[in-house]
């Protein structure tokens, strides 16, 4: 009886640590910025900064196939319903994949700026793309012409169907919705009192959009306004709905995630991480389960329901590069940047230059960085004031042609933070 009780034992340590093996996925070597799971819950695939995008098997926990095309960072992520994937990122182009191929079987090109979100059609035949041409694209997935949609006057970030495959709705840095009907016409144009990131369509035709003011907004299948959640003070990044349609997960810069019931609309959990920022999130088919990938370049998996990690939170888990500065107000600006950015040059290569020995550094100057021709054109010289103005305006009027993701700093006082944070750490 005591040898039973003993292998029962070990049998029941030993399937405790698969699980918590497999609940966490490591990989990349830069933060996860696309997530997306298949219909069937057993295969995942992510994108990353560092250009890469990988096939997971979720049963396994493990990696099956790394996929190496893209000449900078993966932004989004699809998975087809015929077993292929897509990738798509700053290098402007769609990859598309079969599993166990080593290169893309097709590579759809015309966008003129980074793609930021990819869709898939309910009926699987068209993929959708949103990019920062201020344009968004549908791809017939069997061949022939992209239809181009414009109108945005900003970066497109976010791009969803509708569930009965009739719309595509698209969501822009100019703070606009847009409604495009597949048959063909002018779009519904819905105007949101901030710059928008993200958006998710639930099973019921209702859109949740976020953006720039840590809001995440409700509207009808025809853009009208039903009510909005305030999930914090700072950006959110990107939001997914469980496929049942009942929870809304929201993340953001500040490294959380936040759970919402849909019905109530209601802050049900927040899903803390190591403090990082979450740049990807995805449900899994049961609707509890998500996965989220962020700038510590681990996928995690969590109990949405529960709110609770599966596993070990932080097995395997960079030490936060911030933590020395806690309390620092300009820490908490800079936490945005370190996605891309080190302060300090032996601190390993990032999507961006590291900051050290920024200010007094002619832009697009410093040895060991692949710059774009646009910035080595630039005669701006990093200072307190430039950088300051940088966000002040952001990127893509300052120093057009940059691959910086588009980021605004509206608050002078948040901006001055930042530059004395900058002064102190970066000399």
């Amino acid at each position: 009886m005591m040898v039973r009780v003993r292998i029962v034992l070990v049998a029941a340590v030993l399937l405790a640590a698969a699980a918590v093996a497999q609940a966490q996925l490591r990989g990349h070597g830069g933060p996860v910025r696309a997530l997306a799971i298949s219909q069937d819950g057993k295969t995942a695939i992510s994108g990353s900064f560092d250009t890469s995008a990988i096939r997971w098997s979720l049963e396994k926990g493990a990696a099956s196939e790394v996929l190496r095309f893209h000449d900078s960072a993966v932004n989004a992520v699809a998975l087809l319903r015929d077993g292929r994937a897509a990738s798509s990122g700053e290098d402007a182009r769609i990859a598309i994949w079969k599993p166990g191929e080593s290169k893309p079987v097709a590579v759809l090109e015309g966008h003129k700026a980074p793609v930021a979100a990819l869709a898939v059609s309910p009926d699987g035949a068209t993929l959708a793309s949103a990019s920062w041409d201020h344009t968004a694209r549908l791809w017939p997935l069997a061949g022939g012409e992209a239809r181009v949609l414009e109108g945005h006057k900003d970066n497109v970030n976010g791009v969803a169907f509708t569930p009965d495959g009739k719309s595509v709705v698209t969501a822009g840095y100019d703070a606009t919705l847009r409604i495009w009907p597949l048959a063909g016409g002018a779009p519904e144009i819905v105007t949101l009192p901030t710059p928008l990131n993200t958006v998710a369509i639930a099973p019921d035709g209702e859109v949740a959009a976020a953006g720039a003011d840590g809001k995440v907004y409700f509207l009808t299948a025809n853009g009208k306004l039903r009510g909005e959640v305030e999930i914090g003070t700072v950006p959110i990044i990107a939001v997914t709905m469980s496929p049942d349609g009942k929870l809304v997960a929201a993340a953001g810069i500040r490294g959380s995630v936040a759970i919402v019931d849909r019905a109530t609309r209601n802050l049900e959990r927040t899903l803390v991480g190591p403090g990082l920022p979450v740049w990807s999130v995805a449900f899994f088919p049961d609707s509890r389960t998500l996965l989220t990938g962020g700038t510590d370049r681990m996928i995690r998996r969590w109990d949405a329901i529960k709110g609770e990690p599966i596993g070990d939170l932080l097995a395997g888990a960079p030490q936060d590069p911030l933590a020395a500065y806690a309390g620092d107000p300009g820490a908490e600006v800079y936490r945005a940047c370190v996605a891309c950015h080190t302060l300090n040059g032996n601190d390993g290569v990032r999507a961006g230059p590291t900051l050290a020995g920024i200010f007094g550094r002619k832009i697009a100057t410093l040895p060991g960085y692949n710059f774009s021709e646009a910035l080595r054109k630039m005669d701006i010289v990093w200072t307190p004031e430039t950088v300051s103005k940088l966000f002040e305006v952001g990127p893509n009027e300052y120093t057009p042609g940059t691959k910086m993701p588009e980021q605004r700093i509206g608050s002078p006082e948040d901006r001055a933070a930042l530059m004395r944070f900058l002064e102190k750490t970066t000399r």
